[in-house]
């Protein structure tokens, strides 16, 4: 039934062997013994893959490494179909927009210190920005990881995320620096903003 919608055995093979190991890279002949394929079945495959944007390449040592795309925009329907996982643990659909504040505000307003998140990246629908999360104050490192760590378990994938101090933040903000203007005037997320600084900075645009 699975091959018959995903098109080859093989393919089939390589998402599950991929989707169980995100963030492990794999050579193309230690592939090939893994998953137990002629190699130029797989190599025909990792090139597909690699067309559609599901795995990416890198190359190091004189090899080419392949592993998931974990920012691919069906990765985690993927993972909750070819990961070797229960139902109960099994990541949810994303989580987008206006709902992000339901499921992750209650935990982010506990972080001491902390006066402005952003969410942005694979939280939002819609942002193409490589960081997914922007934690702004005077922060704990261990509630900060302890944090991602709950939203990474939550959407199923490794989230990229930075934290400032709130007088860099506002530095930047103010010189218009291009990686703070990269995130607000695309497509964002407000989760917590206690002092109004973007309310306060849409006002002055």
């Amino acid at each position: 039934m699975i091959d018959a919608l995903f098109g080859s055995k093989t393919r089939i093979k390589l998402l599950h062997l991929f989707l169980n190991n995100p963030g492990q890279p794999f050579f193309v002949r230690e592939i090939t013994r893994k998953i137990d394929e002629q190699i130029n079945s797989v190599r025909r495959e990792l090139s597909n893959m690699l067309e559609v944007g599901i795995i990416t390449s890198d190359s190091s040592d004189n090899k080419l490494y392949y592993q998931i795309n974990q920012r691919y925009e069906h990765y985690v329907p993927l993972r909750a179909i070819f990961a070797n996982v229960t139902v109960d643990e099994a990541p949810a659909l994303p989580i987008f927009d206006d709902t992000c504040e339901q499921k992750y505000g209650p935990s982010l307003s506990e972080i001491t210190g902390l006066r402005l998140a952003i969410f942005a990246g694979v939280l939002v629908r819609g942002s193409t920005t490589a960081v997914d999360v922007i934690l702004v104050g005077n922060l704990s490192p261990v509630k900060v990881k302890s944090i991602i760590k709950d939203i990474e378990k939550g959407e199923g994938r490794d989230i990229n995320y930075s934290v400032l101090a709130y007088d860099d933040f506002y530095y930047r903000l103010s010189i218009r620096d291009k990686f703070i203007t990269e995130i607000i005037n695309g497509k964002h997320s407000i989760i917590i903003d206690k002092d109004n600084i973007l309310s306060k900075e849409n006002e002055r645009q």
